[in-house]
């Protein structure tokens, strides 16, 4: 288990991090052995372990979303996001769209076989065509005819659904969701709001 690694790394026993963390012993030790997920527990007792081992609690959540294929790219996929709205900021909309199609992003994504970042950034360009009143470059037809498998929340959607248990913040962002995204199955509702 990815918790015993980390206290490893810090050179803590269960007992000596449940003794600094103040979380119980019984819950740490069953934490370590698996029969509790981490995720499961409280935000106080992941708030107390994550000081204690110098981590945010997003760090530490880190291993829950190990089961799940995306899961290891889901944070790059976050970095990538990011990148791109700050692309738009910029460059501003129009010399965006126009340097994507110039220099086919979506078509080497598509190939890549990195379809999240190839619907994302189309997606970026179809929803920034409608705002500006541009058409639709025909050129990836294919491409949006396809979706990702599964709903792809934005990260912190994913970690507060986690912690709380509770859907409603999923199902909000969902009728949020700017259709362009919605079409490839991204749950995306803010591109502007960006530092």
């Amino acid at each position: 288990m990815e918790l015993m690694n980390l206290l490893k790394e810090k050179q803590l026993s269960v007992y000596q991090c449940a003794k600094e963390s103040h979380v119980p012993y019984t819950t740490l030790s069953d934490i370590v052995k698996g029969k509790t997920r981490i995720e499961k527990c409280t935000a106080e007792t992941i708030y107390k372990l994550a000081r204690t081992l110098h981590l945010t609690m997003e760090e530490l959540l880190t291993e829950c979303f190990k089961e799940d294929e995306n899961a290891p790219n889901l944070r790059d996929f976050e970095i990538y996001k990011s990148n791109i709205c700050h692309l738009v900021k910029d460059k501003g909309e129009i010399d965006f769209i126009i340097d994507t199609l110039k220099e086919n992003q979506i078509r080497t994504y598509w190939e890549r076989q990195w379809y999240r970042e190839s619907f994302y950034l189309l997606a970026m360009v179809d929803y920034l065509s409608r705002e500006n009143g541009l058409p639709l470059c025909n050129d990836y037809e294919d491409i949006r005819n396809c979706k990702l498998s599964e709903p792809l929340y934005p990260w912190d959607v994913v970690l507060a659904a986690k912690l709380d248990g509770s859907l409603d913040r999923k199902e909000q962002c969902l009728k949020e969701a700017i259709p362009e995204f919605l079409r490839f199955n991204i749950i995306e509702s803010e591109i502007r709001n960006v530092c």
